[in-house]
């Protein structure tokens, strides 16, 4: 929806978190009473009702950062019992939706829309400064998502630009930055782009794959570079498309082989059959979901440390899955656009009117 879309820490919570996630995945659906005590999702105040967060990035189960409209920028290092406004300067004006934190003080945002107000900030003191790094200067450039593949190299992208996805790239941390060459990758279908839905449409694993995720097209698409964006093959999936309001919205791969994708239709009065697939061959081929999630999700993330455990988070609720994408059962019923985990078991969802929580037990 061009118009709409790491990390390290603790033991002893991490611990506990862990298990809250080992019943997750355990408890049967039907499960109920004292001694059923499900994890669940638990609202933390942010204080900020009047913003959308679709930007988050989980550093622990006590750090988090989120990115949202009004040019807002949050940060908690106790775990969501406060939360300080660290937004960049002069921003207000500006929508982020994607933030890439390595760390309680070195993070950054990625502000969407057409020519200039696509930009990336950086900040190395915990939001107390920010330096702009990059400001698209392209009228037909309009940037949705980036990722990081360590603490130096990242990609960022753009819907296509005479025909092709641009792809921006950094090897110092986001502190600067070029458009790659574009003669290795793929042409652009028809009316195809990338969807600022939850800062998941650009993700990778490892040193070097990176996957892109595509909608509006005839044919929902997933795309995949082996060698940090320079080069890119696609491939089709069987999440809808066919209207610029449809296709995949978010991707998440535990390894370089086995990815999840989700999407479907994001307005609310269109169904969203087939709103999730699988890969395991690296986004070669695309497995449409026995089970699916019941509507639109707009943000997956694999559970920390389990190898077919994931969830998938939309406006209308949290779909669990225990087989890797084969089939997905619906956990919670409340409003979220993103999801993420940190390896020590901390998962966070955040998405409108201020909503961000953490999983407890």
């Amino acid at each position: 929806m061009r118009r709409a879309g790491h990390t390290f820490r603790t033991v002893a919570a991490g611990v506990a978190c862990g298990a809250a996630l080992a019943a997750l995945t355990a408890v049967p659906a039907q499960a109920h009473g004292p001694e059923h005590r499900v994890p669940h999702w638990e609202l933390k105040d942010s204080g900020t009702p009047e913003v959308r967060y679709r930007g988050l990035s989980a550093v622990s189960r006590n750090t988090a950062w989120l990115a949202g409209s009004k040019g807002i920028v949050l940060r908690t290092t106790d775990g969501g019992v406060s939360w300080r406004n660290v937004s960049p300067p002069g921003a207000a004006g500006l929508e982020f939706r994607d933030v890439e934190a390595f760390d309680a003080r070195r993070a950054v945002v990625l502000a969407i829309g057409e020519g200039e107000a696509s930009r990336v900030y950086r900040t190395d003191d915990g939001g107390a400064n920010w330096t702009e790094s990059f400001r698209n200067t392209d009228a037909k450039a309009f940037y949705d998502c980036m990722t990081f593949f360590d603490r130096r190299h990242g990609l960022a992208m753009s819907d296509p630009v005479d025909g092709r996805f641009r792809i921006l790239s950094t090897r110092d941390g986001g502190r600067s930055w070029r458009v790659l060459p574009g003669d290795g990758m793929p042409a652009a279908l028809e009316g195809e782009a990338g969807f600022a839905a939850s800062g998941q449409c650009l993700v990778s694993s490892g040193p070097k794959d990176v996957w892109l995720a595509t909608g509006g097209a005839a044919r929902a698409r997933v795309l995949h570079s082996a060698d940090r964006g320079l080069t890119w093959t696609a491939a089709d999936t069987p999440i809808p498309a066919g209207d610029p309001a449809r296709g995949v919205f978010a991707l998440a791969f535990r390894d370089r082989t086995h990815g999840l994708a989700v999407g479907g239709d994001y307005r609310p009065d269109q169904a969203s059959p087939k709103a999730a697939a699988r890969t395991a061959d690296a986004g070669h081929g695309w497995t449409p979901a026995a089970t699916p999630p019941p509507a639109y999700r707009s943000g997956v993330a694999w559970l920390p440390h389990r190898r077919t455990a994931a969830l998938a988070v939309g406006p209308t609720g949290t779909d669990l899955t225990t087989d890797a994408g084969r089939t997905w059962r619906t956990v919670d019923t409340g409003s979220y656009d993103t999801v993420a985990c940190a390896p020590d078991h901390g998962c966070w969802a955040a998405g409108e009117k201020g909503r961000v929580a953490r999983l407890e037990s």
